[in-house]
């Protein structure tokens, strides 16, 4: 929100208090300032200027000699270029002497010979940004209206001699989207009074009544409370007054006509938005505000076919949708210049409706970011009535009299309870009754106290705000100023801060993933509907679920699967050549059986793991080394060790969608209901290899939601052995399809506590050993840990390895 400095004082006495002095209090207020520049960008001695005459220039084409009366007593000649410049005109006429921004200096000049006596200038020449003009303005010389005194300081012509706040506000001060709400807001922090329109008193209303030309009904009763309109006869287009384009050029608004204008000017200094219409476009004589029929159509006034839909409201007329309600009107009821009457409304539509409106259209303005944060329902009628004064003040049109309306219902004033000890327990201040009572009274809301010393305050319906005592705490607290509020020690029971267990079991989980050398993408929660079928293990049988407004096609469903998002960023990253990637991502994923979703989807928390390229790359004394399943594996498994679940978790061959179906494990756990798969770990399909342009890439992907039940990473530390330990290695030779990892687990088993650890070291296949068959070779370390093993302990235990591994496996020892 722009605020004139000088627009700002029609309403409240800024004498002594500078732009910038304003500025800090604001700011110090709650309310804060970004900036407070100057419209002046370095212009003096610029005044308005009369041409008498007009000639050609003797020996220029495009050259003009003009004679000007700058109001000095004597005509002046100057050469001008600008192909718009006439006789009869006011301009603004740069003195010799005069300085203009840019550091340009105006001195006497020669052109072609002619002399010059100053420069007649442009509005870019003034230092105005010339889009916010009215397009007839836009090129060559700045036209003055013809009223404009011959002499006076363009300065104050053109309001130039102002500053501009730029408030940069929050989403509950929109009570600060107005004139009237900065006044009030100025007003409390000064304690000076206002000065507000009284526009019931400047009406000149016709023997006419609205009602013989316009009637109003509302049949969308829940998304519009109350709608008003006028009716407004002999309607003239033409340019709106000077003071009025001032205005609205600071608060970056382009003029247009004097209708649109003033509608503008009175959202501006109201914060309500209006709307007028082409009277003779209306059919019936009738409007309607209601919700969109299936298919309808609407051409808005940016000249784009919009297509409706059942949600949207929209106001009518008999036949018709001639607007958009709170977001932009129709070109089928667009006010021209051919128009001769006109009806103006006003009305309070629900934010909601509004906004829902505006962004499924993608068309925001300036009407709609109101709309959207809730209108003053107090100030409807009054902005009504404010721009039919307007209008007729400056000869517009003529009101008739009264107003068509229809209202559903009227807000109850809020009332709000509030306690000395309330206030002062809360800031820690020993404010007093009275000091309290004053601040209300400058915020202009009426209180009263009972007996027990309990305050009713009756908020106004501009401070949509303030709904309980803690939000009158905060006033009171802004008012009294924030540097006064004494510091005190924090009283009364404290609680320590801590991490859910789930919390914690990420923060776990990211340290581990990030000591092993991983990166974490941050990516996004949508995809496509094409990558949502990638891995459908992993997505179970999920339908897409499709955004309501997505950002493109490509960002359609929310994600059922980590992997597909880290395939994109590492395909991103292999084409800026950052080719050995370690990835890592830790997220939600959206599962639901639902095409049309009625219950919200299951959010599922999730762990996934990328890597491509090399672990190690080449040096002078070594060659490359890239990454392959047993770095993901292993990965895998320092996180498993370090949530203590190392016991629980073992790896099955698998061959889910989208993963190789040679070099992939399945990941269970062992839980009280049995073993749950949580995930897959292994190398990408080739095909999709191809499809992201990438190497060699090994993936996991693993749920969290058991991991949060059956992770323990309470730490047990062991002395140092003190005892030696026995080693023996086997080689047993199996069927090829036995696992490692099953022949591990039944050593575990029938060695018992002796075991301290069982590897396998090396694998063969080959033709000495069977087609059919493999060889294992394992190495035992047994240890005792209070004595020293005996030969004939070892023995023995290691023969019931033996004799488990023959019986479970049908193993033999490799000769």
């Amino acid at each position: 929100m722009n605020v004139s400095y000088r627009w700002l004082s029609d309403y409240i006495d800024l004498s002594g208090i500078s732009a910038e002095q304003l500025a800090e209090m604001m700011t110090r207020g709650g309310i804060e300032i970004d900036s407070v520049p100057s419209r002046n960008a370095g212009v003096s001695g610029v005044v308005v200027g009369y041409v008498k005459t007009r000639e050609k220039h003797p020996d220029a084409d495009k050259l003009s000699v003009c004679t000007i009366d700058a109001g000095t007593g004597e005509d002046l000649q100057i050469v001008c270029g600008a192909a718009n410049i006439g006789a009869d005109m006011k301009v603004p006429v740069a003195m010799v002497g005069a300085k203009l921004p840019g550091g340009m200096d105006i001195k006497r000049a020669k052109l072609r010979g002619v002399e010059s006596q100053g420069m007649i200038c442009s509005a870019r020449e003034l230092g105005i940004n010339d889009k916010l003009l009215p397009k007839e303005q836009q090129e060559g010389i700045l036209i003055l209206p013809p009223d404009t005194e011959i002499g006076r300081d363009i300065l104050d012509v053109l309001a130039l001699n102002d500053s501009i706040l730029e408030l940069d506000l929050t989403p509950n001060r929109s009570d600060c989207l107005s004139m009237l709400g900065v006044a009030y807001e100025v007003a409390a922090l000064t304690g000076r009074p206002l000065k507000l329109p009284e526009p019931e008193k400047e009406l000149y209303p016709t023997q006419d009544r609205t009602s013989d030309h316009i009637s109003v009904t509302i049949s969308a009763t829940e998304q519009c409370s109350l709608y008003t309109a006028r009716y407004i006869k002999g309607v003239t287009i033409a340019a709106a007054p000077q003071w009025i384009q001032n205005r609205l050029i600071a608060a970056g608004i382009r003029p247009i006509n004097n209708i649109v204008d003033i509608t503008n000017y009175v959202m501006l200094e109201y914060g309500q938005p209006l709307h007028a219409f082409d009277a003779a476009k209306i059919s019936g004589g009738r409007i309607e505000v209601r919700l969109a029929k299936p298919g309808e159509v609407l051409v808005t006034l940016d000249d784009q076919e919009r297509k409706l839909e059942p949600q949207m409201l929209v106001i009518a007329d008999a036949e018709k949708a001639i607007a958009l309600a709170g977001v932009m009107g129709g070109a089928n009821s667009e006010v021209t210049s051919e128009t001769t009457d006109i009806v103006l409304e006003s009305a309070k539509f629900d934010g909601g409706t509004v906004r829902r409106t505006s962004r499924q259209l993608g068309l925001r303005s300036e009407a709609s970011a109101r709309f959207e944060k809730e209108v003053d329902p107090g100030r409807v009628r009054s902005a009504l009535d404010r721009a039919a004064s307007l209008i007729a003040r400056y000869g517009a049109g003529l009101v008739t009299e009264s107003v068509a309306e229809a209202e559903v219902s009227s807000p109850d004033p809020v009332k709000v309870e509030l306690t000395l000890n309330r206030v002062n327990g809360m800031l820690g201040t020993e404010l007093s009754s009275l000091e309290i009572k004053t601040i209300l009274s400058r915020l202009q809301f009426a209180a009263e106290i009972d007996r027990d010393g309990v305050w009713t305050v009756t908020v106004p319906s501009r401070r949509g705000d303030i709904t309980r005592d803690v939000d009158l705490v905060e006033e009171v607290a802004r008012l009294h100023g924030y540097d006064e509020i004494p510091t005190t020690l924090i009283e009364g029971p404290t609680t320590a801060g801590a991490l859910t267990k789930s919390q914690a079991i990420r923060r776990e989980l990211r340290s581990v993933l990030t000591g092993a050398g991983l990166q974490e993408a941050v990516c996004y929660s949508v995809t496509s509907v094409q990558r949502t079928s990638l891995f459908k293990e992993l997505s179970g049988n999920s339908k897409p679920i499709a955004l309501a407004m997505p950002m493109s096609e490509e960002r359609s469903v929310l994600r059922t699967a980590l992997l597909p998002s880290l395939l994109e960023a590492a395909a991103y990253n292999l084409t800026r050549k950052n080719n050995d990637l370690a990835l890592m991502e830790i997220g939600n994923v959206y599962h639901s059986d639902e095409e049309v979703l009625t219950r919200l989807p299951h959010e599922k928390p999730r762990a996934a793991l990328l890597l491509t390229g090399n672990r190690r790359s080449a040096g002078w004394n070594r060659s490359a080394e890239p990454v392959d399943f047993y770095d993901a594996k292993g990965i895998l498994e320092k996180v498993f060790e370090r949530l203590g679940m190392a016991g629980r978790v073992a790896y099955e061959a698998a061959r889910p969608e989208g993963f190789h179906p040679g070099r992939t494990a399945a990941i269970t756990i062992r839980t009280e209901r049995g073993t749950e798969t949580i995930g897959y770990v292994g190398q990408l399909h080739p095909e999709l290899q191809r499809d992201f342009d990438l190497a060699d890439t090994y993936v996991a992907e693993v749920e969290l939601a058991s991991i949060y039940e059956y992770a323990d990473s309470h730490i047990e530390y062991r002395t140092l052995p003190r005892y030696p330990a026995i080693e023996r290695d086997i080689a047993v030779v199996v069927d090829r399809g036995t696992a490692g990892g099953a022949l591990t687990d039944a050593i575990v088993a029938s060695a018992g506590q002796l075991l301290e650890s069982v590897n396998v070291f090396d694998v063969y296949t080959g033709e000495r050993i069977g087609a059919d068959k493999k060889s294992v070779a394992l190495a035992l370390v047994y240890r005792h840990a209070e004595r020293t093993l005996t030969d004939e302990e070892v023995t023995e235990t290691h023969a019931r390895v033996l004799a488990q591994l023959e019986q479970s496996f049908g193993a033999e020892l490799r000769k």
